[in-house]
Formats: C-alpha cells, sequence, structure tokens
C-alpha cells in the first residue's frame, strides 16, 4: 500500500519549472490566446486561417511587425485593441503587468515571483525589482500618454477626434514597444515629410530600444561621471550607430528612384533620418523597403542584427554585445589580455557570453535562411533580410511575408519566438547547466 501511495505521489508531483523555462511557456501561451481572439469572426471583417492568426499574434507579442495580410484593412476595431493589447503585453512583459495586478489587489509578492520579475528584466540580483517593475510600468504609460498627445495634434485636425484620437494611441504603443505595426497598407510612407510623425516615432522607438535601465539611470544620476558603464556604453554607441546609419542610408539611396530620389532634398533628409534609425529596433518604414539598394539592404540586415538594448522592447543580439565583441577583438588584435572600456576591465564571462549569443545567433538564422531557400520563390538577399528581420523583431520586410508558403510562415513564427525569448534564454529552458570542479591540462589547437 505505501508503495503505491508513493507512485501515485510521484505521478502526480507538479513540474518543476525554471524561471527562464516558465516565462517561456508564459509567453507561448500569450501568443496562443492571442491567435484566438484573433480568429474570432468578431476580430476580422473577412475569414482568415489559423496560421495567419498565429503568424500575426506571435509577431504582436514578440513586438516584430511582420504581417501577411494587411491589418488595417483586415481587423474590425476588436482584433485591432487584441495586436494592441498583444505589443504593449509583449513589450514591457507578463511579470511587469502581473505585479501590477498583484499590487493593486494589495497582496504580498512572494520569493518566486521576485525570481521571475528578476529572470524578466534581466537584474543581476533581486533587490528592488518590484519597483523596478512599477516604475517600468509607470514610466512607460507616461510616454505613451505624451507620444498620443503629439500624435494627435497632427492627426486629430486631419482625421477627426475618435479615429485621430484611436490611430495616435495605437500607434504610440507600437512605437514605444518597437513594433512595426502600422494601420496603413503602405505603413508610414505618406507621412514621409511629416516632421511631427518623424521626430515623435523615432523618439520613442529611440527610448523604447535604449532600454529601461538605461533610461532609469539617466533620470536618477543625471551626470555622466555617475553614469555606470552599461548606460554610457549604449548612449555612445546608439548615438555612433544612428548617425552612421543616417548618413549611409541618405548616400546609398539619394540616386534611387523608387525611394528618395523622387522625393525632395527636405523629404529626403527626413526619411534618411527615419529610416536610419528604425531599422535596429522597429519596422516602421517611409519609404519602400522592396525597392531598396543592395547597400542599403545589406546595411539594414546589420542593423537588425544587431539589434536595441538589454532590457528594452527591441530584439537582436543587443548593442552592447555587439560593442563588447568589437572592443574584445580591438583587443586581440593590439596583442592585449584584458578588454578594457572606459578605463573598465571586461571580465572573460561577459566576452564568452557576448560571443555565444552572437555565434548561436548567426548560425540560427543560417540555417532558417537556407530552409526557406528551398521552400520560398524570392532573392537570397531578401529571404535572409526576413529572417534577420524576424530574429531582430523588427518588422521590415522586402515584400516576402505576404508571399511566404505555410513552411514560411512557421519557419518565421518560430525565428521571431528565438529572437524574443532570446538565444541562451532557450537554451537554458532546455538544459540544465551543470556544474563541475574537475579541472583538465590545457590543449593547444591551431586556430586561423
Amino acid at each position: 500500500m505505501k508503495e503505491g501511495r508513493t507512485v501515485r505521489r510521484a505521478m502526480i508531483k507538479p513540474l518543476k519549472l525554471t524561471p527562464p523555462q516558465l516565462l517561456a511557456f508564459m509567453f507561448l501561451f500569450l501568443v496562443v490566446v492571442g491567435g484566438v481572439l484573433l480568429k474570432l469572426p468578431i476580430a476580422s471583417e473577412k475569414d482568415i486561417s489559423w496560421l495567419d492568426a498565429f503568424f500575426l499574434s506571435t509577431s504582436a507579442a514578440t513586438v516584430t511587425g511582420l504581417a501577411p495580410i494587411d491589418p488595417g484593412s483586415t481587423f474590425t476595431l476588436f482584433g485591432e485593441i487584441v495586436l494592441m493589447v498583444l505589443i504593449q503585453v509583449g513589450g514591457l512583459g507578463i511579470m511587469t503587468f502581473a505585479v501590477l495586478v498583484v499590487i493593486v489587489l494589495g497582496k504580498k509578492i512572494g520569493m518566486k515571483q521576485r525570481m521571475l520579475m528578476q529572470e524578466a528584466l534581466n537584474q543581476p540580483s533581486l533587490g528592488g525589482v518590484i519597483r523596478l517593475a512599477r516604475n517600468l510600468l509607470l514610466f512607460s504609460l507616461l510616454m505613451e500618454l505624451v507620444g498620443a498627445t503629439l500624435l494627435a495634434i497632427d492627426w486629430v485636425p486631419k482625421m477627426g477626434w475618435a479615429k485621430g484620437l484611436y490611430y495616435s494611441l495605437f500607434h504610440t504603443i507600437a512605437s514605444f514597444n518597437n513594433a512595426g505595426f502600422a494601420l496603413w497598407p503602405d505603413n508610414l510612407s505618406r507621412f514621409v515629410g511629416d516632421p511631427i510623425v518623424n521626430m515623435t516615432v523615432s523618439l520613442l522607438v529611440i527610448i523604447g530600444g535604449l532600454g529601461f535601465t538605461v533610461v532609469f539611470d539617466v533620470l536618477y544620476q543625471r551626470r555622466w561621471r555617475k553614469l555606470s558603464l552599461h548606460t554610457k556604453l549604449m548612449l555612445v554607441m546608439t548615438l555612433v550607430v544612428n548617425v552612421v546609419a543616417i548618413v549611409a542610408v541618405f548616400f546609398f539611396e539619394q540616386h534611387n528612384p523608387k525611394t528618395l530620389g523622387s522625393l525632395s532634398l527636405r523629404e529626403q533628409l527626413w526619411a534618411a533620418y527615419f529610416q536610419g534609425i528604425t531599422p535596429r529596433t522597429a519596422g516602421f518604414n517611409t519609404i519602400d523597403i522592396g525597392s531598396l539598394e543592395q547597400p542599403t539592404a545589406m546595411l539594414m540586415i546589420f542593423l537588425m542584427f544587431i539589434g536595441a538594448g538589454s532590457t528594452s522592447t527591441g530584439g537582436g543580439i543587443k548593442l552592447t554585445t555587439f560593442a563588447v565583441i568589437v572592443f574584445a577583438v580591438m583587443s586581440f588584435l593590439k596583442g592585449k589580455e584584458e578588454t578594457v572600456i572606459a578605463m573598465r576591465t571586461i571580465r572573460h564571462t561577459i566576452i564568452l557570453r557576448a560571443l555565444a549569443i552572437a555565434s548561436m545567433s548567426m548560425l540560427f538564422i543560417f540555417v532558417v535562411t537556407m530552409m526557406l531557400t528551398l521552400t520560398e520563390d524570392a532573392s537570397l538577399l531578401a529571404l535572409l533580410f526576413e529572417v534577420v528581420s524576424a530574429f531582430g523583431t523588427v518588422g521590415l520586410s522586402m515584400n516576402v511575408t505576404p508571399h511566404l508558403s505555410m513552411i514560411g510562415k512557421v519557419l518565421i513564427i518560430f525565428v521571431m519566438l528565438f529572437g524574443k525569448l532570446g538565444p541562451l534564454t532557450l537554451v537554458y529552458s532546455i538544459a540544465k547547466p551543470k556544474k563541475t570542479n574537475i579541472r583538465y591540462p590545457n590543449g593547444d589547437i591551431l586556430t586561423g
């Protein structure tokens, strides 16, 4: 009898999940619920397939923006609100909203929930994660209110109060959370020379892509000398990469009649500015991405692969990961044994982590792109652009998404999930790292 009870207890023993595993399951649950809601008859003007519903749910929850169908002409108000909620929850994080609910209900937050928040917010310690989550939510809502107000100033006179306010709110949430969804079939191309739209959307994208740790560090410290190394690196690298990208887009596209060539000089400058900033994080566009010159397309692939900042709403390998690799390579070429950034030595574990993230990501992108060349009728450049856009949760496309096959859509769904959850999170969710005290003698391997 005792043996029988023991067996039954073992069979009904609850499954223990690590924080990365639980977060991954919660995110997948969000995608499934979103897909079911988008498939409901009240969500769309015309019938859509289950695959398209889950594709769009994944794209919204991962704050990507890739869409096989036009959201603005396909979905009803209910469907668009579902997309908006998925973008908001996916961008700020499920656990952030869970903490808000718990705080509102006046209940205590246990250690398990704090560990989940630590994992979700990518924090080194448990201290202050709840306060950080609350401040993150309040700051995000404040920024979205400001952004919606600025867009409303431009759109309400053109569209009327109801439509103008709603469109302002939708595109503000999409901008701050770095999702490239727009309710027009040409995205934001009709506003290519509109200064209010260009500045509001781009600033929301930049702030959302910096990462809340950087934003809060700047707000609290207010002096460059007191800022953390991570914040300094993010601010400098963001400025450098954005300036280089803006100049390069203008230089590569100024004579292309299908993009900048047909615009006035003023509109060219606005378009180059906007399109130089958005590829790293958000998939908005004011020019036709499918008509880009090859050098511009390659530049955007590079920017999308780098992505936004850590703990931000954007994807990619992260800008600081790229920076660490660049400084490590420079140190190696100079014959230095240590990597130093701003008079601070970077630990070898951080360098190895950066190399692991970049290597796993490149291998994953290579494999998926190779698979798509077998199933899709598109150029290699367009397919690589699509995969990197999905991985970086960007949302730009060279007009490939609407023409993807069933297998192609499934592959892109997996790429978006991989890009949102992160390669190391997925690995830690599947495998349990084992510590060992065994040390082996050194060995030499010829490289290069």
